[in-house]
């Protein structure tokens, strides 16, 4: 075996582990395969003789792509919808759909992503390295550019904000439906204002990437636009209905009992703070619907 297929081989035994890393720092998918992309090409014009851990090495490179990434984005005060935590992913050349992204999001948990954008860059690098990949301080210092007592500084004031501010869904079926059909009734009747009070002010509403392609926003941030989506899809209200979702009190829409949309809510505090419109087929088909009592 030659160099060259020697080094893709040990990155494709990396490569999942990699990608798992460049998501947690950059909350997309897609971005985070460019990452681990980039790390491949750096790989492969390195001379990597002297490197004793591979893996190690590749942590650090696809750390640094992504500490850039963030860093541009913050430069530009990027708001671009295509790099928030909540977005579907087209397939790349790993093949990956909207079951796969789903996955992704569930294992790291919607509300951690959305804390982690509120971290600067240095902060989530060195949260997301040493909390979730046990990588040592010493090793993440000159990645930020900061000594080990700093970065270490860094992840404490990343794990104040994250474990302060983290949500819990609402676990009372009763209150969940309350609010779930208080804004169904607000969307039908076009009470603007009524939607408002249910919605926490940075609530996230995402779309899965059927109804990206038909031309919706994959994600739209905040209560004044989440309530004036819902009241453009007012006529489209009137044929849902309150259901079990997967355990939890959602929306289904299914004319001429044809199910043709699905929306989650994760409610907290009484405040809707997250929500998922799902029609893709095959995503409709593996959730577990049931009738609400009552």
């Amino acid at each position: 075996m030659g160099d060259a297929e020697f080094l893709a081989e040990r990155f494709e035994a990396n490569r999942s582990h990699l990608r798992a890393v460049a998501y947690r720092m950059l909350g997309s998918a897609s971005e985070a395969d460019d990452a681990v992309q980039e790390a491949w090409l750096r790989l492969s014009r390195t001379d990597t003789s002297a490197v004793e851990n591979l893996g190690g090495w590749l942590t650090t490179v696809t750390a640094r792509v992504c500490l850039d990434m963030l860093r541009s984005r913050t430069a530009r005060h990027e708001e671009s919808l295509d790099v928030r935590p909540t977005e579907t992913v087209r397939s790349r050349e790993a093949g990956i759909g909207p079951e796969d992204e789903a996955v992704l999001a569930d294992s790291v948990g919607l509300a951690l992503l959305v804390v982690l954008e509120s971290l600067t860059p240095a902060e989530r690098l060195a949260f997301v390295l040493h909390d979730m990949f046990a990588v040592p301080f010493d090793e993440i210092a000159p990645i930020v550019g900061r000594s080990p007592d700093a970065s270490r500084q860094l992840a404490s004031r990343a794990r104040r904000r994250v474990h302060g501010t983290a949500t819990v869904p609402e676990v009372d079926l009763t209150r969940q439906r309350e609010v779930v059909e208080a804004f169904l009734a607000a969307a039908r009747g076009g009470d603007f204002d009524g939607l408002l009070k249910l919605l926490d002010p940075d609530v996230v509403l995402r779309v899965d990437g059927i109804a990206a392609a038909e031309g919706a926003p994959k994600e739209i941030l905040g209560a004044q636009l989440v309530a004036g989506q819902a009241l453009s899809y007012a006529k489209r209200s009137r044929f849902a209905e309150a259901a079990l979702v997967d355990g939890a009190v959602g929306l289904v829409v299914a004319p001429r009992g044809r199910l043709m949309l699905v929306q989650t809510f994760t409610v907290t505090d009484g405040k809707i703070v997250g929500m998922e419109v799902i029609v893709d087929p095959e995503r409709l088909g593996g959730l577990d619907l049931a009738v609400l009592d009552g």
